[in-house]
């Protein structure tokens, strides 16, 4: 098969046009193409009038070999990549050890996974509910009712991307295909298979809940053991090898091979690892708040007369700012046609998110606008102190929201002015279980207030009503990434302590459901080769 990418037609065109597009393109005729694949299918809007879709195409044809040749100075006429997946062993009957996975997140999901069909029967250890009951849960504390500090947007079977707008692209680097393995698997647990060839695929949450179980029941199926409400309590360790975990509940668990996928909220682990020596570096994370428009502003502003075009979708948007105190301002985690919400994990705390469905047809647009900060600048002095800042500034917004989770808010107008608002406009807040207007200046450091108040005015100018007054800014948004990274050599272990597997976007090594599925299967088959070669040993 040959591949060919940059096959450009126009939004509108008609059925025939691609088959006709290639033939123009290969100058042959159309008895020599036999099967047209859409391998990926993006657009270019940067023309509004004109926007045009831009297909990645695999065909089959006669006589691929002098095409190859007559094109061979064209980078977009190759030959197909094989993107199939090929699992690197299989366990052996007598396996004696059976590693364990610790959360049940994408990450852990994949791991999980991937060992499962390798044989290697792992034991997965997720300390929040299952998804059916977690969801319960969730909704139930957005509708006002009580936190569950185990059982929340960050804690469960899922991680925190099940609460999400779902989105499942990444700029990770993927040689191996791994990002396929990971499409695939969602597609055959009922994901839309338009997620195999659209630029943005994404699921949304009510997908994600019924594919979490399909998933979960492979694994079974295969072999492996999957037990909720359980929480690691402690690890135990020998001349720098992992040995074991002891539970919540007291059992403790033989093994040598421990996948680490905690995700970037589970705050006492990490303090536990720390406090038994597993070396731990800060890293940088932001800080910021939810920005909310209206949904027919953005795809206005994106798609012009096109907005509303099924395959175009609900429009999103992409935003940086490098501000003059040396501040960069960003736009994170957009959720088209979505919700603001509830994420917090821990007793007195306001944190907010943002989730779609994969509908997005909700009312309004929102996004995170946050501002980077660095461990040396900002929170220096200890590994984990960027755990501290994010837990001061979630504590501040829940005393400034009302102390009973409702989220600080206001108004971008009040807010550019640095007055606090005292009633809403046309745009209303998503945000459950409620918001108190007020003054944001106080929930965030100054340097941060300041490069959002210079940023959103630079923003409108790329998206005209972006600084709208009557636009809503909820906070706080504290978990975009790891305050930590669990440092791990190229065998996938930590540096110090063998056995220990940190993994996904907890450990510092993936931003998101794509890249941290990714960082499962990789860590997945660096621990299954390990476990293999001891058996040969």
């Amino acid at each position: 098969m040959l591949r060919l990418t940059e096959i450009k037609l126009p939004l509108n065109h008609d059925e025939n046009a691609i088959s006709a597009a290639i033939i123009e393109k290969l100058a042959i005729i159309p008895e020599q193409l036999h099967n047209i694949t859409v391998f990926k299918r993006g657009f270019d809007a940067r023309k509004k009038a004109d926007i045009q879709l831009i297909y990645t195409l695999d065909i089959d044809v006669d006589n691929e070999a002098q095409l190859l040749q007559r094109f061979a100075h064209d980078q977009h006429v190759k030959p197909t990549p094989d993107t199939s997946y090929t699992y690197v062993g299989q366990a052996p009957d007598n396996l004696a050890e059976r590693p364990i996975v610790i959360g049940f997140g994408p990450c852990g999901l994949f791991a999980g996974l991937i060992l499962a069909q390798m044989g290697f029967n792992p034991i997965i250890l997720e300390r929040g509910k299952d998804v059916r009951e977690r969801t319960k849960d969730t909704f139930g504390f957005w509708r006002g009712k009580a936190l569950n500090s185990e059982s929340n947007v960050q804690f469960g079977e899922g991680g925190a991307g099940t609460f999400s707008d779902g989105k499942l692209y990444s700029q990770v680097k993927d040689p191996k295909h791994y990002g396929r393995k990971v499409m695939s698997e969602f597609v055959a647990a009922g994901a839309p298979e338009e997620i195999m060839y659209v630029s943005k695929p994404h699921i949304g949450t009510f997908k994600l809940v019924a594919m979490m179980e399909k998933m979960r029941a492979n694994i079974i199926a295969l072999g492996g053991e999957i037990r909720f409400n359980t929480r690691v309590e402690e690890i135990h360790t020998e001349d720098g090898q992992l040995t074991g975990l002891t539970l919540a509940s007291g059992e403790r668990l033989p093994s040598k091979h421990v996948v680490l996928a905690i995700g970037h909220s589970a705050r006492d682990t990490f303090q536990m690892l720390y406090d038994k020596g597993v070396y731990i570096e800060a890293k940088p994370f932001s800080i910021g708040f939810r920005i909310e428009h209206e949904q027919s502003m953005i795809d206005e502003c994106r798609f012009g007369r096109n907005a509303g075009n099924p395959i175009l979708g609900a429009a999103d948007y992409k935003l940086v700012h490098h501000c003059s105190n040396g501040r960069s301002v960003y736009s994170f985690c957009m959720c088209p046609g979505g919700t603001v919400v509830a994420s917090s994990s821990e007793q007195g705390g306001v944190v907010t998110n943002g989730m779609s469905q994969y509908s997005r047809h909700e009312r309004n647009a929102n996004s995170a606008i946050v501002v980077g900060i660095d461990p040396e600048r900002d929170y220096p002095g200890h590994p984990l102190a960027g755990i501290a800042l994010q837990r001061q500034l979630e504590q501040k917004a829940f005393r400034l929201g009302g102390e009973n989770y409702h989220a600080p808010a206001q108004l971008i107008g009040d807010f550019l002015l640095g007055k606090a608002s005292t009633e809403l406009g046309e745009v209303k807040p998503s945000y459950t279980p409620g918001i108190t207007l007020t003054d944001l200046a106080q929930v965030l450091p100054e340097f941060a207030i300041t490069a959002i108040r210079e940023a959103i005015p630079a923003f409108d100018r790329k998206i005209k009503g972006f600084a709208k007054a009557d636009g809503m800014l909820t906070g706080v948004e504290t978990r975009t990434s790891s305050p930590i990274c669990i440092k791990r050599g190229d065998d996938m272990q930590s540096i110090n302590l063998k056995g220990l597997y940190p993994a996904g976007e907890g450990a510092g090594y993936a931003g998101g459901i794509l890249s941290a599925g990714i960082d499962g299967i990789k860590v997945a088959e660096a621990l299954a080769l390990a476990m293999l070669a001891q058996v040969k040993s």
